[in-house]
Protein backbone atom coordinates (compact mmCIF):
# COMPACT_ATOMS: atom_id res chain seq x y z
CA UNK A 1 0.00 0.00 0.00
CA UNK A 2 1.55 3.54 -0.92
CA UNK A 3 2.16 6.10 1.76
CA UNK A 4 -0.53 8.69 -0.28
CA UNK A 5 -3.58 5.17 0.01
CA UNK A 6 -2.34 5.15 3.99
CA UNK A 7 -2.93 8.84 4.66
CA UNK A 8 -5.73 8.44 2.11
CA UNK A 9 -7.60 5.99 4.10
CA UNK A 10 -6.43 7.48 7.39
CA UNK A 11 -7.85 11.14 5.95
CA UNK A 12 -11.02 9.11 5.50
CA UNK A 13 -11.56 7.16 8.35
CA UNK A 14 -10.78 10.16 10.93
CA UNK A 15 -13.49 12.15 9.02
CA UNK A 16 -16.07 9.43 9.68
CA UNK A 17 -14.85 8.87 13.11
CA UNK A 18 -15.00 12.58 13.67
CA UNK A 19 -18.77 12.98 11.94
CA UNK A 20 -19.81 9.61 13.76
CA UNK A 21 -18.32 8.94 17.26
CA UNK A 22 -21.07 9.75 19.27
CA UNK A 23 -23.54 7.69 17.69
CA UNK A 24 -20.60 4.92 17.09
CA UNK A 25 -19.96 4.86 20.63
CA UNK A 26 -23.55 4.28 21.59
CA UNK A 27 -23.87 1.10 19.45
CA UNK A 28 -23.50 -2.50 21.49
CA UNK A 29 -24.05 -4.53 18.31
CA UNK A 30 -21.92 -7.21 18.06
CA UNK A 31 -20.73 -9.09 15.23
CA UNK A 32 -19.48 -13.23 14.85
CA UNK A 33 -15.70 -13.75 14.52
CA UNK A 34 -14.45 -17.23 12.81
CA UNK A 35 -13.16 -19.38 15.65
CA UNK A 36 -13.58 -17.27 18.21
CA UNK A 37 -17.39 -16.68 19.22
CA UNK A 38 -18.92 -13.54 19.51
CA UNK A 39 -16.60 -10.06 19.67
CA UNK A 40 -17.56 -6.66 20.08
CA UNK A 41 -16.61 -4.01 17.12
CA UNK A 42 -14.89 -1.03 18.56
CA UNK A 43 -13.17 2.14 16.90
CA UNK A 44 -11.31 2.45 20.27
CA UNK A 45 -8.00 2.30 18.12
CA UNK A 46 -5.40 3.88 20.62
CA UNK A 47 -4.44 2.57 23.93
CA UNK A 48 -1.95 5.08 24.90
CA UNK A 49 0.12 8.00 23.12
CA UNK A 50 3.27 8.20 25.26
CA UNK A 51 6.29 11.24 24.51
CA UNK A 52 9.70 10.11 26.31
CA UNK A 53 13.37 12.40 26.89
CA UNK A 54 16.22 10.24 26.17
CA UNK A 55 16.65 9.40 29.59
CA UNK A 56 13.29 7.14 29.10
CA UNK A 57 11.63 10.44 31.69
CA UNK A 58 7.85 10.55 31.11
CA UNK A 59 7.05 14.16 29.33
CA UNK A 60 3.57 13.57 28.18
CA UNK A 61 1.21 10.34 28.80
CA UNK A 62 -2.24 9.85 27.84
CA UNK A 63 -4.12 6.59 28.25
CA UNK A 64 -7.39 5.90 27.08
CA UNK A 65 -8.37 2.84 29.06
CA UNK A 66 -7.59 0.56 32.53
CA UNK A 67 -4.69 -1.71 31.14
CA UNK A 68 -2.34 0.03 33.15
CA UNK A 69 -4.67 1.75 35.98
CA UNK A 70 -2.47 3.40 38.61
CA UNK A 71 0.68 5.85 37.61
CA UNK A 72 3.14 2.93 39.05
CA UNK A 73 1.62 0.27 36.69
CA UNK A 74 2.23 3.11 33.92
CA UNK A 75 5.60 3.93 35.05
CA UNK A 76 6.70 0.50 34.95
CA UNK A 77 5.54 0.09 31.51
CA UNK A 78 7.28 2.97 30.28
CA UNK A 79 10.92 2.28 31.46
CA UNK A 80 10.11 -1.47 29.81
CA UNK A 81 8.95 0.28 26.65
CA UNK A 82 11.61 2.32 26.64
CA UNK A 83 14.31 0.03 27.40
CA UNK A 84 13.44 -2.52 24.77
CA UNK A 85 12.99 0.42 21.75
CA UNK A 86 15.56 3.63 22.49
CA UNK A 87 18.54 1.29 21.06
CA UNK A 88 17.03 -0.14 18.14
CA UNK A 89 16.23 1.25 14.16
CA UNK A 90 12.54 -0.34 14.21
CA UNK A 91 9.58 1.36 13.69
CA UNK A 92 7.24 -1.65 15.35
CA UNK A 93 7.38 -3.60 18.39
CA UNK A 94 5.42 -5.84 20.56
CA UNK A 95 5.43 -5.71 23.93
CA UNK A 96 3.33 -7.00 27.05
CA UNK A 97 0.49 -8.22 24.31
CA UNK A 98 0.58 -4.58 22.95
CA UNK A 99 1.11 -3.27 19.07
CA UNK A 100 3.82 -0.16 19.94
CA UNK A 101 4.67 1.86 17.02
CA UNK A 102 7.32 4.65 17.67
CA UNK A 103 9.82 7.28 16.79
CA UNK A 104 12.55 9.64 17.88
CA UNK A 105 13.88 12.65 17.01
CA UNK A 106 17.19 14.59 18.75
CA UNK A 107 16.10 14.07 22.22
CA UNK A 108 12.42 13.04 22.42
CA UNK A 109 10.66 9.37 21.95
CA UNK A 110 7.32 9.13 20.76
CA UNK A 111 4.88 6.04 21.22
CA UNK A 112 1.46 5.34 19.88
CA UNK A 113 -0.31 1.81 21.71
CA UNK A 114 -2.28 -0.10 20.34
CA UNK A 115 -4.07 -3.93 21.01
CA UNK A 116 -1.94 -6.79 19.58
CA UNK A 117 -4.28 -6.90 16.67
CA UNK A 118 -4.48 -3.92 16.04
CA UNK A 119 -3.72 -2.36 12.26
CA UNK A 120 -0.46 -1.05 12.54
CA UNK A 121 -1.26 1.72 9.50
CA UNK A 122 -3.62 3.11 11.50
CA UNK A 123 -1.25 3.65 14.76
CA UNK A 124 1.38 4.94 12.37
CA UNK A 125 -0.97 7.55 10.83
CA UNK A 126 -1.29 8.86 14.44
CA UNK A 127 2.33 8.89 15.39
CA UNK A 128 3.19 10.30 11.94
CA UNK A 129 0.28 13.13 12.84
CA UNK A 130 1.46 13.88 16.28
CA UNK A 131 5.16 14.29 15.29
CA UNK A 132 4.08 16.70 11.77
CA UNK A 133 1.73 18.57 13.87
CA UNK A 134 4.41 19.11 16.20
CA UNK A 135 6.90 20.38 14.09
CA UNK A 136 4.81 22.51 11.85
CA UNK A 137 3.55 24.36 15.43
CA UNK A 138 7.57 24.21 16.86
CA UNK A 139 8.57 25.22 13.25
CA UNK A 140 10.42 21.92 13.02
CA UNK A 141 12.28 22.67 16.00
CA UNK A 142 10.79 19.25 17.53
CA UNK A 143 12.86 18.69 20.85
CA UNK A 144 12.45 18.62 24.76
CA UNK A 145 13.06 21.99 25.69
CA UNK A 146 10.81 23.50 22.78
CA UNK A 147 7.78 21.04 23.70
CA UNK A 148 8.31 21.99 27.46
CA UNK A 149 7.61 25.57 26.23
CA UNK A 150 4.44 24.34 24.13
CA UNK A 151 2.73 21.77 26.03
CA UNK A 152 -0.38 23.17 25.76
CA UNK A 153 -0.36 22.89 22.06
CA UNK A 154 0.59 19.36 22.49
CA UNK A 155 -2.96 18.92 24.55
CA UNK A 156 -4.49 20.62 22.42
CA UNK A 157 -2.58 18.36 19.21
CA UNK A 158 -3.62 15.14 20.58
CA UNK A 159 -7.03 16.02 21.59
CA UNK A 160 -7.56 16.86 18.11
CA UNK A 161 -6.08 13.56 16.46
CA UNK A 162 -7.96 11.08 19.04
CA UNK A 163 -10.80 11.29 21.63
CA UNK A 164 -11.41 8.57 23.92
CA UNK A 165 -8.70 5.89 22.16
CA UNK A 166 -10.91 6.85 18.63
CA UNK A 167 -9.00 8.55 15.89
CA UNK A 168 -10.39 11.74 14.97
CA UNK A 169 -8.01 12.87 12.05
CA UNK A 170 -4.27 12.27 10.55
CA UNK A 171 -3.99 15.10 8.97
CA UNK A 172 -1.62 17.27 10.33
CA UNK A 173 -2.66 20.93 8.84
CA UNK A 174 -6.73 20.07 9.92
CA UNK A 175 -4.70 19.61 13.81
CA UNK A 176 -2.68 22.38 13.59
CA UNK A 177 -5.49 24.97 12.27
CA UNK A 178 -8.10 23.60 14.52
CA UNK A 179 -5.34 24.22 17.43
CA UNK A 180 -4.76 27.61 16.36
CA UNK A 181 -8.39 28.50 16.23
CA UNK A 182 -8.75 26.73 19.67
CA UNK A 183 -5.89 29.00 21.04
CA UNK A 184 -7.82 31.54 19.72
CA UNK A 185 -10.73 31.03 22.22
CA UNK A 186 -9.15 30.63 25.34
CA UNK A 187 -10.58 32.86 27.79
CA UNK A 188 -8.47 34.98 30.23
CA UNK A 189 -9.53 32.75 33.32
CA UNK A 190 -7.75 29.81 31.54
CA UNK A 191 -4.57 31.76 30.13
CA UNK A 192 -1.14 30.78 32.42
CA UNK A 193 -0.02 33.67 34.57
CA UNK A 194 2.66 33.81 32.60
CA UNK A 195 0.65 35.55 30.12
CA UNK A 196 -0.94 37.72 31.59
CA UNK A 197 2.12 39.01 33.89
CA UNK A 198 3.48 39.77 30.23
CA UNK A 199 0.43 41.41 29.25
CA UNK A 200 0.35 43.91 32.24
CA UNK A 201 3.84 44.11 32.14
CA UNK A 202 3.46 45.33 28.58
CA UNK A 203 0.70 47.50 29.11
CA UNK A 204 2.54 49.66 31.82
CA UNK A 205 5.86 49.72 29.59
CA UNK A 206 3.44 51.80 26.91
CA UNK A 207 2.01 53.67 29.49
CA UNK A 208 4.97 55.05 30.63
CA UNK A 209 6.23 55.94 26.81
CA UNK A 210 3.12 57.58 26.62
Amino acid sequence: MSAMAVTQMGWVYGRCTRANHKASTALNTTMPTLGTGWDEPSLYTVKAVLIMDNDGERLYAKYYDDTYPTVKEQKAFEKNIFNKTHRTDSEIALLEGLTVVYKSNIDLYFYVIGSSHENELMLMSVLNCLFDSLSQMLRKNVEKRALLENMEGLFLAVDEIVDGGVILESDPQQVVHRVALRGDDVPLTEQTVTQVLQSAKEQIKWSLLR
